[in-house]
């Protein structure tokens, strides 16, 4: 029996090239290339398999479909739509292919606001040299606890690579429980208000979901300790951005590291840009080498699976998004 997988547009060079390694890496599978929007149409009706992004109307030609491949870790916002949630087609995605790359990101981040970075890079704009910053403006972490939200496979490192540092680290995960390499313990969201208070510095790994959109609110960031450092490297909808620029005036937060954001590209008018406690990068923690072979690693990984009909590799709970 063949089973046809179809690349949804757009098409590209690199997607014909996926295309012949999928099917040198899966025979089974017959692969076409949707070039355009009538092409996915037309071949939609007869696929069992896709990689891409549907939207309702694909989707209602999509019969026979079986396992989405998404083509992101964690897909923007709409990907998700209530016609595919309640599809029975089984969706993967390409997490963890990015755990080192944001890993090292989201710790360099936390260094740098560590140990003031962010002021030391603004005197060396004005060339002005002055030694010291107040020492109470530097995070001792091995005195230091960090609380990890999310503690996926990003998540994960970034604890380990903490605690590497002396601090300690507590993690909030909705579904893992199990113990993580330089966790001391992982616990539930409920926890969280409760354990925010505790922390020297907050990292967000989180996902884009209905539960986690606007986490971090003028509320939440009330309960942090006012010196506490807050960093971001998972969905920027994740932070309320008018809240944190409130609390940084307010002197009721020490520091934010900011990978992603509320609105993408961030305005240049926006005042986060001049905020002297603020550290700021244009979404570029995912940017790292190999990164296209590992999403061509899982893509083929995944097309073996199905046309043997074995489980399928980073399935995605619909209704969550991840």
């Amino acid at each position: 029996m063949t089973l046809n997988l179809v690349m949804l547009p757009p098409a590209d060079e690199l997607t014909a090239a996926w295309a012949r390694a999928v099917g040198q890496a899966a025979p089974e599978l017959r692969i076409h290339v949707a070039a355009d929007r009538q092409a996915a149409l037309r071949l939609l009706p007869d696929a069992d398999a896709a990689y891409g992004t549907l939207d309702p109307e694909l989707l209602a030609v999509a019969t026979k479909l079986r396992w989405l491949q998404a083509p992101m870790a964690a897909p923007p916002p709409g990907y998700f739509f209530p016609e595919l949630v309640t599809h029975p087609v089984a969706v993967t995605n390409f997490r963890c292919i990015y755990n080192d790359h944001v890993a090292i990101h989201a710790v360099a981040m936390l260094l740098a606001l560590a140990r003031g970075l962010p002021g030391y890079m603004r005197q060396q704009i004005r060339g002005e040299w002055l030694r010291h910053l107040a020492d109470e403006d530097i995070l001792h972490l091995p005195e230091s606890t960090v609380l990890v939200v999310g503690v996926g496979g990003i998540g994960a490192e970034i604890g380990r690579m903490v605690s590497a540092f002396g601090a300690r680290v507590i993690g909030v995960d909705p579904r893992r429980t199990d113990p993580a390499e330089g966790i001391e313990e992982i616990l539930s969201p409920q926890e969280l208000d409760r354990l925010l208070p505790l922390a020297d510095a907050v990292i967000l790994t989180l996902p884009h979901t209905p539960e986690s959109e606007g986490l971090i609110n003028a509320r939440r960031l009330a309960l942090m300790r006012p010196r506490a450092l807050l960093v971001n490297i998972g969905r920027g909808a994740t932070v309320q951005l008018d809240a944190v620029v409130a609390a940084l005036r307010q002197q009721r937060l020490g520091g934010v590291a900011l990978d992603v954001f509320e609105i993408e590209p961030l305005p240049p008018e926006h005042p986060l840009w001049r905020e002297p406690r603020a550290l700021l990068t244009p979404h570029v923690a995912v940017v790292g080498p190999y990164i296209p072979e590992r999403r061509l690693e899982v893509l083929c990984d995944n097309a073996q699976r199905f046309a043997a009909g074995a489980p399928l590799r980073n399935l995605v709970d619909k209704a969550l998004w991840y």
